[in-house]
């Protein structure tokens, strides 16, 4: 059986290279945009999977099924072993057949949300949420390192940046259309429909998703592209410069910003619609709409990361990384402490942390670390950035769920929250972030 496994996860095997010049770009510009668009669409179906329970808190608490700080460690759940497995992952990834891999993970996710769309028990929410965090950990690095592969450095920016809309593409998906769902079919309902489409991005996946140009009979890129690393790599020490990578400062301190960034994207991804809810008597959809603005603006966050930084500061990353963190800190103060019947200023907010979010995620989770390492090792860079970042989201949904339901009086079965303490968790994280990116100001690139 293992025998069987590992040979399934294989490297495709490469074939005779095309020779004729003219066939050779055409071939190229066709599987560099299927794997560009496989992968962006896939991505955000990934997402619709993981993101299904964050728009049923609602409900699942008016019913009496968990309480808050239960949907807490629930979450926290998907974070850890999502942490976890972007490491392990990440390092298996830069080793392995990456459309195959990637295809795995959100077939299993979808079948996970399959599954708890008729389920009520604790222990088992816990359980497979958390085998969900595992295999969606697969997505991005596979993600990366087919980035890697099919693009070159200096249009690697731009690429990256449109191809990370796909994580908003899916939250605004999920946080309109899953949301309608809930609400008007109710919150099983919202399970069974993204574990549906998890099989149809799976079915995608291994159809328009590609391991490797020497699998389709193509040069390496940078061979095409003329783009070699300054210091070459041998072919077999990939393990040793995966190891090397640890021993790097800089990469952890930039692991670190990115573990508070990832604190404010979840803490509203996870806890905004409830929030919104309890705080200023939204309605459910009212409150999805509100914080699907800022993921529609995230797209164009990630979208303009990779341009700003590749056509404006020349690939440097460390000038609109701060600009973009202060932004964040000022939009999710306005959002959060600003009180009820000020529609436009919740939207408004909402643009401008999403804009600064979608950048942020960008540089933080991926493009500043993958500037200062190794190519051939990007897909352990990437669990690196992941393991810790995830870890912060995993300790944020238990720290949210814990200070809401200990700063929570219910009167006449209606419950009310004093969000004082949530406020100050989330804004300092914010701030720290931002602060940290001044630590590596002048990292050095190692390429």
């Amino acid at each position: 059986m293992f025998k069987k496994i590992f040979n399934f996860f294989q490297p495709a095997s490469p074939i005779p290279r095309e020779t004729d010049k003219t066939k050779i770009d055409a071939v190229y510009k066709k599987y560099r945009w299927s794997v560009f668009l496989s992968t962006t669409f896939g991505y955000a179906i990934y997402y619709i999977c993981r993101l299904s329970i964050n728009v049923m808190k609602k409900p699942i608490i008016d019913e009496g099924i968990f309480t808050e700080i239960q949907l807490g460690i629930i979450g926290s759940a998907l974070f850890f072993s999502y942490a976890a497995g972007k490491l392990v992952n990440g390092f298996l990834a830069d080793h392995i057949n990456i459309r195959r891999f990637m295809a795995t993970g959100l077939f299993v996710s979808a079948i996970v949300n399959l599954v708890l769309g008729s389920q009520s028990l604790f222990i088992l929410f816990i359980i497979l949420w958390g085998i969900n965090g595992w295999f969606q950990a697969i997505g991005s690095n596979a993600s990366v390192v087919g980035l890697v592969r099919w693009f070159s450095k200096k249009e690697r920016g731009t690429y990256y940046g449109f191809g990370s809309a796909s994580l908003s593409m899916g939250e605004v998906f999920t946080f309109i259309v899953t949301s309608f769902i809930v609400t008007t079919a109710g919150w099983r309902y919202g399970f069974w429909s993204s574990g549906i489409f998890g099989i149809i991005g799976t079915l995608l996946l291994l159809r328009y998703f590609h391991d490797s140009p020497e699998s389709k009979g193509l040069m390496p890129i940078a061979e095409y592209k003329n783009d070699y690393e300054a210091v070459p790599v041998k072919e077999n020490s990939i393990t040793s410069i995966q190891l090397g990578l640890l021993k790097n400062p800089a990469l952890w301190i930039l692991a670190l910003s990115s573990l508070f960034i990832y604190v404010v994207r979840y803490s509203i991804n996870s806890w905004g619609i409830l929030f919104l809810q309890a705080q200023k008597g939204y309605t459910s959809l009212e409150a999805s709409s509100i914080i699907s603005v800022s993921s529609i603006f995230g797209i164009v966050g990630t979208i303009s990361s990779g341009l700003i930084s590749d056509k404006i500061f020349n690939a440097r990353k460390n000038i609109p990384a701060l600009f973009f963190g202060i932004l964040n800190s000022l939009s999710l103060a306005v959002f959060l402490l600003t009180p009820k019947n000020f529609l436009w200023v919740d939207i408004v907010s909402m643009v401008f942390f999403g804009i600064s979010i979608g950048v942020l995620v960008c540089y933080l989770g991926g493009l500043m670390a993958l500037d200062i390492s190794p190519k051939k090792a990007s897909g352990a860079v990437m669990g690196m950035i992941g393991i810790t970042s995830y870890f912060g989201a995993g300790i944020q949904d238990i720290v949210s769920g814990y200070l809401m339901e200990h700063n929570k009086i219910v009167v006449n079965g209606i419950g009310t929250y004093d969000f004082s303490f949530i406020n100050l968790f989330w804004i300092g994280s914010s701030v720290l972030s931002c602060l940290l990116v001044l630590f590596v100001w002048n990292a050095k690139t190692n390429r």
